[in-house]
């Protein structure tokens, strides 16, 4: 059992993660001594720095604060950390509690209203949706978000009261889901992925089907229609239903485009709520957005209130992250990394800029899910007019031999298609022609949107 209240510090092996630096956030709130490792320094370190919190970038335990070095430290873990990590093994050969990321979420959740969002896609988003719908309605909610919220700008939302409900994203890998117990839960989506941690699909699946049994004895699974994950639970839940394309317990309606807006009318058990207008981009995003307001309405908000908040959401950054804007083209970056939320993204573009050029930067992430997902990939890649695919970031992986993007490439019956490295991806780019650029991927592909807009003034300026 973790004695949270008792420590006075926490380490962070990992922690420039978005879900560690969250817990990070909340830990240093608390009043605890904060510090952690990262393997790179990135923007999201610079901001915990700048919020007292202590990191360093090399292995070396010498580089701790002295009063890390005692038996009142947590050292809480990502599994993105290796076994043979130099300083994971000082921590285990010499005593200190150390658990799992998951551990520390499930117990900081537990004894809570906990909202728990599952799904191979579609969690950062609907987390984010569902706590600001709730905190618009006036309801005391804390969050731990897997992005950073353009309305909160943070991926830590603290609660006024320490009983208030709580949000959370809730990671199918590593099954580390399977450590909290909350009161109502979504599933987004259950599609093949992890196989480097599961093996096949249906053992997903089986791990979905546990988490639907962690939901408290009465409490909720909404569940995107069509999915059957939950019938064991032989009514100790209930079980709903949400969609944006099919009648469902929560569905849209009427959905068409304003102005660039996305308007709907919610269909629930209870009521329909009309006109709720969506005013950030993507049809994905009304599925999404159906799914928080279903969960929200599910835990007492207000609907005049969910209606209104729904039109100041303001989304998330890296996904569908309009980075760049003028009359003659748009950049769009997006976190998609599997091949269901390639074609999500690709085909929410082609509705919103219908008749235009659409290029997208793809840098595939992990050789495992590159190796199991190829022909998938391609596919999704082949709806674009124009495809860049860059090199494999290989995250925590090994290099597979034999793996690489051109796996993905060869596959690929779109003609309009260029291979190339990361550091020359600015030189290919220049010469490409398009009215609509969206890069995408988990990886590092982010750090390309300074120079793209760069690239992109300097385009404007020689018109």
């Amino acid at each position: 059992m973790i004695q949270f209240n008792n420590i006075e510090n926490v380490y962070f092996l990992g922690i420039g993660g978005i879900g560690m630096s969250s817990l990070a956030r909340f830990a240093n709130h608390a009043g605890k001594k904060v510090a952690g490792y990262d393997l790179t320094q990135t923007a999201l370190t610079d901001q915990l720095t700048n919020e007292s919190i202590v990191i360093h970038y090399t292995e070396d335990i010498n580089q701790l604060p002295s009063n890390f070095l005692s038996n009142n430290t947590l050292v809480v873990r990502t599994p993105a950390v290796p076994e043979n990590h130099n300083e994971y093994q000082y921590f285990k050969n010499s005593g200190y509690s150390i658990v799992k990321r998951s551990e520390l979420l499930g117990f900081l959740t537990s004894n809570r209203y906990c909202i728990a969002v599952s799904g191979t896609h579609g969690k950062t988003s609907v987390s984010t949706m569902t706590t600001l719908l709730l905190q618009e309605s006036g309801i005391d909610i804390g969050a731990f978000l897997g992005g950073i919220s353009r309305n909160f700008e943070s991926n830590l939302v603290l609660p006024a009261t320490p009983n208030s409900m709580v949000v959370t994203e809730a990671d199918e890998y590593d099954r580390s889901f399977l450590h909290l117990t909350p009161s109502i839960a979504v599933i987004t989506s259950a599609d093949a992925d992890h196989l480097d941690i599961y093996g096949t699909h249906e053992s997903v699946i089986e791990a979905f089907e546990e988490f639907a049994a962690k939901i408290i004895d009465g409490g909720i699974l909404l569940r995107k229609k069509g999915l059957s994950i939950g019938n064991k639970q032989n009514g100790r839940i209930r079980i709903l239903t949400y969609s944006a394309i099919e009648e469902a317990d929560f569905y849209a309606l009427r959905i068409r485009i304003e102005n660039g807006a996305y308007l709907f009318d919610l269909v629930t058990p209870g009521m329909v709520i009309v006109d709720i207008r969506l005013n950030y981009p993507g049809r994905v995003n009304v599925e999404n957005m159906v799914a928080a307001a279903s969960l929200a309405l599910l835990s007492g908000a207000d609907p005049l209130m969910v209606k209104k908040a729904v039109a100041e959401y303001r989304g998330v950054e890296r996904r569908f992250d309009i980075r760049f804007q003028n009359e003659n083209v748009i950049y769009i970056d997006d976190y998609a990394h599997h091949p269901a939320e390639i074609m999500a993204t690709v085909n929410s573009v082609k509705e919103l800029y219908q008749g235009k050029k659409v290029l997208g930067i793809f840098q595939p992430h992990l050789f495992t899910r590159t190796r199991d997902f190829a022909e998938s990939f391609a596919k999704s890649l082949d709806a674009l007019d124009e495809v860049i695919i860059l090199d494999i970031y290989p995250a925590r992986e090994l290099p597979i031999p034999g793996v690489t993007s051109d796996l993905i490439f060869q596959k690929m019956e779109n003609c309009n298609k260029t291979i190339c490295s990361i550091n020359k991806i600015e030189e290919v780019l220049k010469d490409k022609k398009f009215d609509i650029l969206i890069t995408m991927g988990a990886g590092n592909i982010d750090k390309l949107a300074k120079p793209f807009i760069r690239l992109l003034l300097e385009r404007e300026k020689s018109i």
